[in-house]
């Protein structure tokens, strides 16, 4: 066998490798839940179930999701200072203009508490509540 054959074979069996622990729901997967509110309206609360393997993020558990879930779409945007925000969910984006944003929270035994990282960072424990929920930052 050709070394570029042999080389092009095993890059794809590395990445057959990868994408497999990457959508793995095996062992290592932690379950979560997945909320998706908008205070601004009077939409029913919409809830999701997806996996992170171990040690993964929240962006992944969001793309499984997206991936899995015809009627599951989001979309993020890159800051160079602070990374990645969550920009849209469900076709609901966030607005300057409109002073609105996806808060990120997470939801234990009733008690809500705010990510204090983003999506690219934070780390789901097994069996957690996400709530992505569209509001706004003016005073009302």
């Amino acid at each position: 066998m050709a070394p570029r054959t042999a080389a092009l074979l095993s890059a794809g069996f590395l990445l057959l490798l990868t994408q497999r622990a990457l959508t793995e729901t095996g062992p290592g997967a932690r379950p979560i839940r997945l909320s998706v509110e908008n205070d601004l309206s009077n939409i029913t609360p919409e809830s999701y179930f997806s996996s992170v393997v171990e040690g993964g993020v929240l962006l992944s558990a969001l793309r499984r999701l997206q991936e899995t879930q015809q009627d599951f779409k989001f979309t993020v945007t890159e800051d160079p200072n602070f990374g990645l925000f969550l920009e849209s969910v469900n076709g609901v984006a966030g607005s300057e203009s409109e002073q609105t944003y996806w808060e990120i929270l997470s939801e234990s035994f009733g008690e809500y508490t705010r990510l204090d990282v983003g999506i690219g960072c934070y780390q789901p424990v097994a069996d957690e509540h996400i709530i992505l929920r569209f509001s706004t930052w003016r005073r009302q």
